[in-house]
């Protein structure tokens, strides 16, 4: 009887992965995380997130690693990217594009107000080395500059942060994260490259994705889920519907339940 649970879950596990059958689906992830709004507050919920994906990338075994970091002017983070390795990383990781909504007591407000904070997220498959780019040097801005970071580690005397602009497009990738300059300019590439490939890969898909507007839009805006702390507990994704009371439990990485339930449903 002990077995079954155990049983149920493995059953569940390998019915998702039947699913994520996209030729992407196996590869590693590049996750990006953006505050929105709010200052301090936004800045604050993007760092509780990063915290929230970092646990759960734990909890799975894989590995994650800083590409881009940009602390915030008080507290949190305005941004940062980084990779997710493992199988099936960017199949599970998919599900988390859109804005994330929490709702809580401000803990940088002495009058105790309810604030509302939000934080996009964006998810791209990793390039394997034999998927190819073009990226014509012409088409690129290269800017220098000296690295910063959270109490004053990895500040560079020199300018070795790497920031790339694609002109066509206007995508904009940045890494500081490396002493050198070449291997920033090299890991700027590695996710511009990603970029690339993802707007490109939605211009095919374009005419599928308007037969499946009816499953949701997961476009740069979308509220796909919302983390309320105050006046009650709860954690619900707009997609799905599910709705989670330990808020604390996802916020510390249990997040299988609801990317799965987002998978079954079709609407990642």
């Amino acid at each position: 009887m002990r077995q079954i649970p155990k049983l149920g879950k493995r059953i569940k596990t390998l019915s998702v992965n039947l699913l994520l059958d996209d030729p992407d689906d196996p590869s590693n992830a590049i996750v990006s995380i953006n505050a929105g709004a709010g200052g301090t507050e936004a800045q604050d919920w993007a760092e509780m997130l990063f915290r929230m994906y970092s646990r759960w990338v734990e909890q799975r075994g894989y590995k994650a690693d800083i590409i881009d970091f940009q602390p915030g002017d008080e507290a949190g983070i305005k941004s940062v990217t980084f990779t997710t390795n493992g199988r099936y990383a960017y199949g599970y990781l998919k599900a988390e594009k859109g804005v994330h909504r929490l709702v809580r007591i401000s803990p940088f407000n002495a009058s105790g107000k309810r604030h509302t904070s939000f934080a996009s997220v964006f998810v791209y498959p990793e390039l394997n080395n034999d998927i190819v780019v073009d990226v014509d040097e012409k088409d690129l801005r290269i800017d220098v500059y000296r690295a910063s970071g959270a109490g004053g580690q990895h500040v560079n005397k020199t300018s070795s942060a790497v920031r790339i602009t694609h002109l066509p497009t206007g995508i904009v990738v940045q890494c500081q994260q490396e002493k050198s300059q070449h291997r920033n300019k090299e890991m700027a590439m590695k996710v511009l490259k990603a970029r690339l490939y993802e707007v490109e890969k939605q211009k095919q898909n374009e005419k599928m994705q308007e037969m499946h507007d009816s499953k949701g839009d997961i476009a740069w805006g979308s509220q796909i889920r919302s983390y309320v702390l105050h006046p009650y507990q709860m954690v619900k994704d707009h997609r799905t519907n599910l709705e989670i009371g330990n808020v604390n439990a996802v916020l510390d990485g249990a997040l299988d339940d609801l990317i799965e339930k987002t998978l079954i449903s079709g609407k990642a």
